[in-house]
């Protein structure tokens, strides 16, 4: 298992001392939000995109994936109405696929509630199959990049659309790519799942339908910074072997993002020690 940070704990800071830090403290992965690079990111040039992954490289860091992936351009649709907004939407959506593979990360995790929150007399059914194209058209593109583009099951209080693990992976099975999985948020699981984390990682790790994890406290801070329990996450992940990325994502920053990111590395970093 490999920790990883979401940069934007760190995005007031230029790229290449986010890289320096997250390394000092532990990490040796940085999972980017695209927006916080750039303002389109999709059409980033492919000098640009080599210029990030080697100045993380020297500072001893990899670039692990990509997550919030909708926030920039402004105006996205996964599932809304309109088909010229939902085909801008999936030209975002392969611009970062292609990103990704071009900085060397693994997977892609797609939250963005946002972007995909049904309006009020939205038909479910109807924004479901308008998803699951948005989805299938992207598919082709991770399997030829070597990437996994993860459908992330958040919590009912961040959108009213694919908000159980159950959910996302019914999504990937009408999908039927290997590059479309589902993923493990431990925040939105404890807010909208009835089983646990690790007892969910019991259930689904083993489906092979989970290809990456995140930890951070039900709070939105980091983990160990509430009451969130995150051993049993880690003893379930080690039970069943997985040896991918866990990326701390808090969103409250306090006192601030660099001391969360450490708090958040120590926390971590100890228990995967102490289970090692």
């Amino acid at each position: 298992m490999k920790l990883s940070l979401c940069n934007e704990v760190l995005r007031d800071l230029p790229w290449k001392a986010q890289c320096d830090l997250a390394a000092s403290l532990g990490y040796v992965g940085l999972e980017l939000a695209p927006f916080t690079i750039d303002d389109e990111p999709h059409r980033m040039e492919a000098g640009r995109a080599k210029a990030l992954k080697r100045e993380a490289a020297d500072a001893g860091v990899a670039i692990s994936g990509l997550h919030w992936l909708l926030v920039t351009p402004r105006g996205l649709s996964l599932n809304g109405v309109d088909a010229d907004v939902r085909a801008r939407t999936v030209e975002v959506m392969t611009g970062l696929v292609r990103l990704c593979a071009e900085l060397g990360g693994d997977v892609l995790v797609h939250g963005s509630p946002a972007q995909r929150s049904l309006a009020d007399g939205d038909d479910p059914v109807e924004a479901w199959k308008r998803a699951r194209e948005s989805f299938a058209a992207i598919a082709g593109e991770a399997e030829r990049c070597g990437v996994t583009y993860c459908i992330e099951a958040l919590a009912p209080r961040e959108t009213n659309f694919i908000n159980r693990i159950a959910e996302a992976a019914r999504m990937a099975d009408e999908i039927d790519s290997p590059a479309v999985r589902t993923m493990i948020d431990t925040s939105a699981a404890s807010l909208g799942e009835e089983e646990t984390p690790a007892e969910l990682i019991d259930r689904w790790l083993p489906s092979g339908m989970i290809a990456h994890v995140q930890v951070n406290d039900r709070n939105r801070r980091g983990p160990g910074q509430g009451g969130d329990l995150f051993a049993p996450v880690v003893e379930a992940l080690k039970r069943h072997r997985y040896d991918g990325w866990i990326a701390a994502e808090p969103f409250v920053y306090e006192p601030d993002g660099a001391t969360t990111a450490a708090f958040s590395a120590g926390y971590m970093r100890g228990i995967l020690e102490a289970l090692s």
